[in-house]
């Protein structure tokens, strides 16, 4: 079975050869990966990580802002995603968690039945005080969460979906595909949730913008999680934060955002099971020379972009505003302080 996964990255490069790793021990045969503008040697690695096959590595296409969509336009036509069985399409940042049999994208399939798509929800994992940037893995690193039936205020959480070759496809989505709106109901594709159930009527068929990347997540979860790690440590979120968006241009990265996404409430640490085998196949893969000299040129990069970043007073400031931040997501604080039980 061949399954490819699809991602685009920015200055990600230190963080690359772990979620490559990671996706290979679950199942993932190919990669193509769009880069756009990186000063952190991200290409670099890739072009080397392509000339030992398995991953396609091209400059991302996109001649408006929209960079991911775009790109996702582009990828529909590629040779590495037309012959695959399974397309996944997924950022850097996320981690398919899978709680199906050995913890592999077929063992998910079986479990959900073999269906043409299963839709992932999300799991935010918080910054657990982890301040400076370490070269280990990530999944090791973070293991709190937001009670994963609940995000802020919201029971609906956004999904990535898996998608089977013969589904039949409008265009990919970043988070689900669509198929065309005047599709017969007996032509519609079969589509589950992590949990093998049918995916609500509502977002089958994108009903409204409320539906068409989010369903409620409460018993959704039974085969697989969507572990996203979109905080990482604050020197690194930093980092991320001076990017910018690597999907869309202009999009800011502020207070809120951190504190939407480091709510500590819940341990989590299931995806750990799988951190012998990837730390062994980081192993494989930093024992050839020239990938383990430009990981760690991306690694060299970011530390020093860490340390530049706290020459400006702007971040600095930035910085110290989420040090001091609530872990409190904003809504359940204003809940609080409606109720009266504000600290």
């Amino acid at each position: 079975m061949r399954i490819t996964a699809v991602t685009c990255v920015k200055n990600e490069g230190p963080f690359l050869l772990e979620w490559i790793a990671f996706h290979r021990l679950i199942g993932v045969t190919d990669f193509l990966v769009y880069s756009n503008d990186c000063s952190d040697g991200t290409d670099r690695l890739l072009e080397a990580l392509a000339a030992r096959g398995g991953l396609v590595h091209l400059p991302n296409p996109a001649r408006g802002r929209n960079y991911q969509m775009e790109a996702l336009k582009h990828a529909a036509r590629t040779e590495v995603v037309t012959r695959a069985d399974w397309v996944w399409i997924a950022d850097v940042d996320e981690f398919l968690n899978i709680h199906a049999g050995a913890g592999d994208i077929a063992a998910l399939i079986a479990a959900c039945g073999d269906p043409q798509a299963i839709s992932v929800s999300f799991q935010f994992f918080a910054n657990d005080d982890v301040e400076a940037f370490v070269d280990a893995p990530v999944i090791s690193q973070f293991t709190r969460s937001h009670n994963p039936d609940i995000w802020c205020g919201e029971t609906a959480i956004e999904v990535k979906t898996l998608v089977r070759r013969d589904f039949p496809l409008q265009y990919f989505g970043a988070h689900r595909p669509f198929f065309k709106r005047n599709l017969a109901a007996a032509q519609r594709p079969r589509w589950t949730d992590g949990s093998g159930r049918e995916v609500p009527h509502k977002f089958l068929v994108a009903a409204n913008p409320r539906r068409i990347r989010k369903f409620p997540a409460r018993g959704a979860r039974d085969f697989a999680t969507l572990n996203h790690y979109a905080l990482r440590s604050l020197d690194s979120y930093l980092v991320k934060c001076d990017r910018g968006d690597v999907n869309r241009e202009n999009r800011a990265f502020d207070d809120t955002y951190w504190r939407e996404r480091n709510d500590p409430a819940w341990e989590d640490t299931s995806i750990a099971r799988h951190l012998p085998a990837l730390t062994e196949a980081l192993r494989v893969l930093k024992s050839d020379p020239e990938i383990a000299a430009l990981h760690d040129e991306t690694v060299r990069l970011h530390r020093e972009k860490c340390a530049e970043l706290m020459t400006r007073p702007g971040i600095r400031k930035l910085r110290a505003q989420l040090r001091r931040a609530s872990t409190l997501p904003p809504e359940e604080e204003r809940l609080l302080a409606r109720l009266g039980l504000a600290s």
